[in-house]
């Protein structure tokens, strides 16, 4: 009789984390942004942040052996997202809806973004009189803040900024990402 109940419960405890593992999986699939642990044990029912790394590890692993398009990567932070391989993007790319943000509302993104906490007026200096359309339509997104300071607003990215675009929440390690990424499209190609 004992016997059966340990393997009812070694099953039970075998099901409650295949089902952890399929709420973590569908939390990052729906997103479609980085989740960092807090949210994803937050959708598991747990506060330990060890418990959850762990099963979210576990996730990463297995998406590692599948032969999938599809990634789990985790990022600074303690944040996990699920993206598709580098390897597909070219392919695929055109089938993607919309982007969320035009080229001018991107350009005038990234100057905020490299700049910050940068004063409106001189993101208006920079980017022209449009720039107000791209600040309203950013703000609206919830990427941006801005925040009065004397005569103008002073403008930063959000945590959704650093999330949506896999970047660190610390400003200074935010600013050394974009700096290589924009050397790296600086680049000529070969």
């Amino acid at each position: 009789m004992e016997v059966r109940e340990q393997e009812s419960s070694e099953r039970f405890k075998r099901e409650n984390a295949r089902r952890k593992l399929a709420l973590i999986e569908a939390a990052l699939y729906v997103a479609g942004r980085p989740l960092d642990l807090k949210m994803l044990g937050s959708v598991i029912k747990t506060r330990s942040k060890t418990k959850t790394k762990m099963l979210a590890s576990a996730l990463m692993k297995e998406y590692e052996n599948r032969d999938t398009p599809l990634e789990i990567i985790e990022l600074e932070d303690e944040r996990f997202v699920m993206q598709l391989k580098a390897e597909y993007t070219p392919r695929v790319r055109r089938l993607a809806i919309r982007p969320l943000l035009g080229v001018g509302p991107l350009k005038t993104l990234s100057y905020i973004a490299y700049r910050q906490p940068v004063p409106q007026t001189q993101v208006i200096d920079v980017r022209g009189q449009h720039a107000y359309n791209h600040l309203k339509q950013l703000q609206e997104l919830g990427l941006i803040h801005r925040e009065r300071a004397g005569r103008t607003k002073v403008i930063e990215t959000t945590e959704f900024f650093a999330d949506y675009f896999g970047l660190s929440h610390d400003v200074r390690t935010m600013k050394k990402q974009l700096k290589s990424v924009f050397e790296e499209f600086a680049e000529p190609k070969s």
